[in-house]
């Protein structure tokens, strides 16, 4: 009798398996991805000055188009200000050049109005208003962060960097966009 009783205890279990799947919605997997696309992954980092301050924050999350990247900053005086993803994920100030040059797998020139670029890591420019706070929504089509034959975040990581002018879109290396003055490390399972 006991015998009886521990094989309907494990195979009841099994039995619901089936049940269980039926009730799922169409088109989807396990772990919430969407049928034949990617699973959805994030990374978010702090972004520094020189000094360590915090001054604000990038979160990048893949989606199935590309790369969406939603930073924010405080405490910079209103105007436009250059922002991109640099190859390594390195941020020792004061000058950020740790980070290496813009995520370029390509090996393409600066900025979306060089005719021979652009760089997979050129982001449009962040925007401070006069409250002193900015903002910046991209996608970046086309990129990934893990996957893929080339992805941002590889075994050095990458960086996100804000520099002190805006980006011109257009002169290469980096679109004249001045000194770095802001960087966050983009990395998973080591500290940033």
């Amino acid at each position: 009798m006991r015998t009886y009783y521990l094989r309907t205890q494990f195979l009841l279990p099994l039995l619901m398996i089936p049940l269980l799947a039926a009730c799922a919605p169409k088109g989807t997997t396990s772990m919430g991805r969407v049928k034949d696309a990617p699973p959805s992954v994030a990374v978010t980092t702090d972004l520094a000055n020189g000094s360590g301050e915090i001054m604000g924050s990038a979160t990048l999350t893949q989606e199935p188009d590309g790369v969406r990247v939603n930073a924010t900053i405080l405490g910079l005086p209103a105007g436009s200000y250059a922002i991109h993803l640099h190859a390594v994920g390195k941020c020792e100030g004061p000058d950020f050049k740790t980070a290496g040059g813009h995520f370029n797998p390509m090996m393409k020139q600066h900025g979306s109005l060089n005719p021979a670029g652009e760089h997979a890591g050129d982001l449009p420019n962040l925007v401070v208003g006069a409250d002193r706070r900015g903002a910046l929504t991209a996608l970046r089509p086309g990129l990934r962060l893990v996957d893929g034959p080339m992805p941002l975040i590889d075994a050095d990581g990458a960086a996100v960097v804000v520099h002190a002018a805006p980006d011109d879109y257009k002169t290469d290396p980096a679109g004249n966009a001045g000194a770095r003055i802001a960087c966050g490390v983009l990395a998973f399972g080591k500290p940033a």
